[in-house]
């Protein structure tokens, strides 16, 4: 028993990082829809957890981010207090991810020091620190991608690789929490039903990687419509440009996997029915009914998002940022919703 109350104690400081690294996913939203970004052009992560604290101090920042091609093509008009309000979320942004590191740290020398870790937790805890470095590293680069004279925002492809990075570190810590607090009595042993879930997590992770491409892009702005795309069902850019670096085939692409993840989790639903029933799992019973639920969300609010594209007003959080904001939060719900029920099925016993 007092090793179960342990294993729990550790599990529930798994679910606060879980929880704290959702928090920081919006804020990455929150600095991106802000235009906030660039506004440090500095890593420091030990000094850099202090704003600056004068007059002086402000106007070296603010001199500092006016040598970059987004304040210089987009945004010269600013003063100071423009500035300090761009400012102020990709500095909590960053304050918060310091943060997470410092939970890590203070839960992890706690736990070290009660004894609570066992040997099977060794190796995921030191792939969790690895992954969370990992993170800061892959954050600057990009950032990184967009201080220069030419580019107005960072790097669509680097940003979606920040946004992967985080999901990885998200999906294995709640992995680690769920390998500690899942019964083994509950555990669904049908190698089709697990290899149907893997499929679908691939074509998430695909639509995922896809959506970064549509934020780091704006593309939400160039097909502000739907059904249609712009009046077209098939643009005609399809195979004349790119798929990884156009607006309007990423947006393309981003609604077709969107309506094949539909589909796929409507068969899903279905399948876990059964699986459930099979394996008398009462926990699969009720998980079943999670992505079945959080697609229909994620799609409605996909289109309001698109739709809501022609409200943006730059530097204001307006309906389309709320949305856009609630569509990605879902996505993670959607994700953690697939990453449960897939720890949850194992391939058939021989």
């Amino acid at each position: 028993m007092q090793e179960e109350k342990k294993r729990r104690a550790v599990a529930r400081w798994l679910l606060a990082g879980v929880l704290m690294i959702v928090v920081q996913v919006l804020l990455g939203g929150v600095t991106r829809l802000t235009g906030s970004g660039l506004s440090i052009t500095e890593w420091k992560p030990i000094m850099g957890a202090l704003p600056p604290m004068t007059e002086a101090d402000w106007m070296a920042a603010f001199d500092k981010y006016k040598q970059i091609a987004q304040f210089k093509y987009l945004n010269a008009h600013f003063e100071l207090d423009d500035f300090k309000f761009i400012f102020f979320w990709e500095w909590f942004h960053r304050l918060w991810a310091r943060m997470l590191g410092l939970v890590f740290a203070i839960g992890f020398i706690y736990f070290l020091a009660r004894g609570y870790f066992k040997k099977d937790m060794i190796i995921p805890l030191i792939i969790l620190f690895i992954l969370g470095a990992a993170q800061g590293l892959v954050g600057w680069i990009m950032v990184a991608s967009g201080l220069n004279e030419t580019d107005l925002y960072v790097n669509h492809i680097k940003l979606a690789m920040h946004f992967i990075a985080a999901l990885i570190l998200l999906c294995f810590t709640l992995w680690f929490a769920l390998k500690l607090l899942v019964p083994e009595g509950q555990i669904v042993y049908n190698t089709r039903f697990r290899n149907f879930t893997n499929i679908i997590i691939i074509v998430l992770g695909v639509q995922l990687v896809y959506g970064a491409f549509m934020a780091g892009l704006k593309a939400a702005m160039s097909a502000p419509t739907w059904p249609d795309i712009n009046s077209m069902y098939l643009p005609d850019t399809l195979w004349a440009e790119s798929w990884i670096n156009h607006p309007i085939n990423i947006h393309f692409v981003h609604r077709q996997l969107a309506y094949l993840l539909f589909t796929l989790i409507m068969f899903w639903f279905g399948a876990a029915t059964s699986a459930a029933i099979k394996a008398k799992s009462g926990y699969m019973k009720q998980l079943r009914w999670w992505p079945f639920v959080l697609v229909w969300v994620q799609v409605i609010l996909g289109i309001v998002t698109v739709i809501s594209a022609p409200q943006i007003s730059f530097g204001k959080f307006g309906t389309f940022e709320i949305m856009a904001e609630l569509h990605q939060l879902f996505a993670m719900f959607l994700l953690m919703a697939l990453i449960v029920a897939r720890y949850m099925v194992r391939t058939a016993k021989q």
